[in-house]
């Protein structure tokens, strides 16, 4: 008897960032809304209302850019925590239809619908009232898709939007990939197309025709992945969340600067940020890296690895001892610092090797407590009051 196809689900929220800014103010709904960086800095878009998409503006473009493309564009500060929030709520939502959620990113997960029709009815009614609750609870729109992996009902989600629903029968897979462009396909990027069409490949379905041991000679087993995801096979299971595997901070400045004191109050602030977000995942991290990016765009990385640690004045210790090794030979345009081998906390082995740390820990629960009422910021190290650090961490 052959194996149950699986039923599984692709949810993406429409725009999220900004839809959720138009739909806490009113006042900008219908317009072209880009959240992201000062758009007179030098950071990124994160999200572009589908108003400001009609002009071209894209997530992750540079922010100069999106502003030169939409003049009259308005340009939103990121919030992270109310879309957390917003991300969280949809996350629960999601579970009450099934314990296999797994969270892509803050805004799209995966669930796996299948063996459910008893409760919920088939998997296309329940992806239907999954929308319908998603729109009534929070005020936002999903699209989604329905098939039989991941891969295709990731790709589905993503052909009808905003609010759109793609359903791929189990079986159809090859049809429903033919006439999708070969960028479609996880892994093929410019070098990848590029090689592609040296061969006269355009469409997933031209790629279809293409002999196994062709695409293996041209491009190893990165072809032979190519040629599997090319008919849809793809069989890896819906994974519920799991630990983050690192959590970091960058800062892009508005000038390139060789400033080290500024530099250095930049590290203490991202410092912690990323403490806090370990100790709010509940982990603990033993490698911390610093990163550093120039005016020529060249980026370096430096790391090391001690006791798992989650203390932003530690962290802070730790990323200075890198950063007084470089010589900055040249200015500086983007900082940052992660924290990564995540871990449980080492709780009480610190005061061994450091009296103070049972005491900063302390207080910096307090004051986790105090930033979670009142605002992040609210409390910070004094030597973050004498100076701005430049534009918020993206």
């Amino acid at each position: 008897m052959p194996a149950r196809s699986r039923e599984i689900a692709h949810f993406d929220m429409d725009a999220f960032y900004a839809s959720v800014e138009q739909r806490d103010r009113p006042e900008l709904r219908g317009l072209p809304v880009i959240v992201g960086a000062d758009p007179k800095g030098r950071g990124v878009v994160s999200a572009a209302s589908y108003e400001a998409r009609v002009f071209g503006v894209r997530s992750a473009m540079p922010i100069g850019t999106a502003a030169r493309l939409c003049p009259r564009g308005v340009f939103v500060a990121v919030d992270m925590a109310k879309y957390m929030r917003v991300s969280d709520e949809i996350m629960a939502l999601l579970g009450e239809f099934s314990p296999l959620v797994e969270p892509v990113s803050v805004d799209e997960a995966f669930v796996d619908l299948t063996g459910t029709t008893s409760l919920f009815g088939p998997a296309r009614d329940a992806v239907r009232r999954i929308k319908a609750r998603i729109r009534a609870e929070t005020g936002l729109t999903a699209s989604a898709g329905l098939a039989a992996n991941k891969f295709i009902a990731k790709i589905a989600s993503d052909l009808r939007k905003p609010d759109g629903m793609v359903v791929v029968e189990p079986g159809g897979e090859s049809e429903f990939l033919a006439p999708l462009p070969i960028e479609r396909l996880w892994g093929v990027g410019k070098a990848t197309a590029k090689s592609l069409a040296a061969l006269g490949i355009a469409t997933i379905g031209q790629l279809q025709r293409l002999p196994r041991a062709t695409l293996v000679s041209r491009l190893g087993d990165h072809g032979a992945a190519l040629h599997e995801l090319a008919f849809g096979r793809d069989d890896r299971a819906v994974t519920p969340w799991a630990a983050p595997k690192s959590m970091g901070a960058e800062t892009t400045f508005e000038r390139d600067t060789d400033d080290r004191t500024r530099l250095q109050t930049t590290l203490r602030g991202q410092a912690e940020r990323v403490a806090r977000a370990l100790r709010a995942g509940g982990v603990a991290a033993s490698r911390i890296t610093l990163k550093l990016r120039f005016a020529d765009f060249r980026t370096i990385t430096r790391s090391q690895t001690g006791d798992p640690t989650q203390d932003g004045l530690e962290l802070y210790r730790r990323v200075m001892t890198l950063f007084a090794r470089e010589a900055l030979v040249q200015r500086v345009r983007l900082i940052g610092v992660s924290a990564s081998t995540l871990g449980p906390p080492a709780s009480g082995q610190l005061g061994l090797l450091d009296p103070n740390a049972v005491r900063r820990e302390r207080l910096a629960r307090a004051v986790d407590g105090i930033s979670e009422r009142f605002g992040a910021g609210v409390i910070r190290p004094a030597t973050l009051l004498q100076r701005q650090d430049g534009p918020p961490a993206r």
